[in-house]
């Protein structure tokens, strides 16, 4: 079983590389030795592009699971950076500390006034340690109900961008309430009398994810993953093994597609060629896309409409209808 992305791509770095090594060769050949080296670039490319177009038709829910944990992938920083105008970031949560883990703040994405918030983690070990890998603590979430609450007040659309393994699970954040604020959060966003639309960048996991995606839509990147619980804390529980992580991840149905199905989200958003890691702005394009289409989509309902489209979304996931029972003769 991989543990990482890299594991599997080993032949398309490979490949890469390759072609890396002879466009370097081709800038230092003589011209009448530059054809033969053109078509064998192109060879490798094609090479290359064949390995991603079967390989990520096939990927399974641990090599998803992988990918969307892919280093290299957007963060909510990059995709700001990519489709956000005038961006402004916010900080505190007005009682404790500002949370690294949870970026928020104000800009525009394309004709419209947002506010956006976040889950952001680190490339590095230094920024990892900094932004806490993604997982939020209480003052994050209320950093982000301090931002839902102004986005009501003035009227603006919510965005939200979820990618976090899940919520902070040290003492500290119990002793001040971590459960508490992801509640508060959940329902400060139920209240919201403005549009809202959360996407799912990379991993979605546990309250974590939860406490900044109740929203009137829900999207996801297509390679990303949106669960109850990692697949290794899964394995772990359940059979005490946390190798058994392409096994849980499986079982979780976990993937964009599994989430479609069961009514989790409402859109798969694709991913440029290769995924998002490889491709991050025709990515950003295709997020800016859908994200505008659900406000567009969603700007024509009253305050209480919004509120009552989310809490009749939400009402209804989960609820399964079993047969009547019938007596036989």
């Amino acid at each position: 079983m991989a543990r990482s992305w890299r594991e599997w791509e080993k032949p398309l770095v490979d490949l890469e590389e390759g072609i890396r090594r002879l466009r370097e060769l081709r800038e230092r050949v003589a011209p009448d030795k530059a054809g033969a080296l053109d078509r064998q670039i192109a060879e490798f490319e094609q090479k290359r592009d064949e390995y991603i177009r079967i390989k990520y038709s096939r990927l399974g829910a641990w090599e998803r699971t992988l990918v969307a944990r892919a280093e290299t992938r957007p963060y909510t920083l990059d995709y700001i950076r990519y489709l956000v105008d005038d961006w402004v970031e916010l900080h505190g949560d007005r009682r404790f500390a500002d949370d690294k883990a949870i970026v928020g703040g104000l800009g525009r994405i394309g004709e419209r006034s947002c506010v956006i918030v976040g889950h952001q983690k680190g490339r590095d070990l230094k920024s990892r340690q900094y932004r806490n890998f993604g997982m939020a603590k209480p003052e994050g979430y209320r950093k982000a109900i301090r931002l839902f609450q102004m986005a009501d007040r003035f009227n603006l659309p919510v965005v939200t961008f979820v990618d976090t393994p899940a919520a902070d699970p040290g003492v500290e954040s119990e002793s001040r309430g971590i459960s508490q604020a992801i509640a508060e959060g959940m329902f400060a966003m139920f209240g919201l009398g403005v549009p809202s639309v959360s996407v799912i960048i990379g991993e979605g996991g546990s309250g974590g994810a939860i406490g900044i995606a109740v929203a009137n839509r829900v999207l996801m990147l297509e390679n990303s993953i949106y669960s109850v619980i990692p697949p290794e804390g899964c394995a772990a529980i359940l059979w005490r093994d946390p190798t058994a992580s392409d096994r849980a991840a499986a079982a979780l149905r976990l993937t964009a597609k599994d989430a479609l199905e069961l009514g989790l989200i409402d859109q798969i958003v694709p991913e440029g060629f290769g995924g998002a890691h490889r491709n991050p702005q025709e990515t950003a394009s295709n997020v800016k896309l859908a994200i505008e289409r659900s406000l567009d989509g969603l700007a024509p309902l009253s305050r209480d409409e919004i509120r009552e489209q989310r809490f009749h979304r939400f009402r209804k996931i989960g609820v399964v209808a079993e047969p009547t029972p019938t007596r036989e003769a």
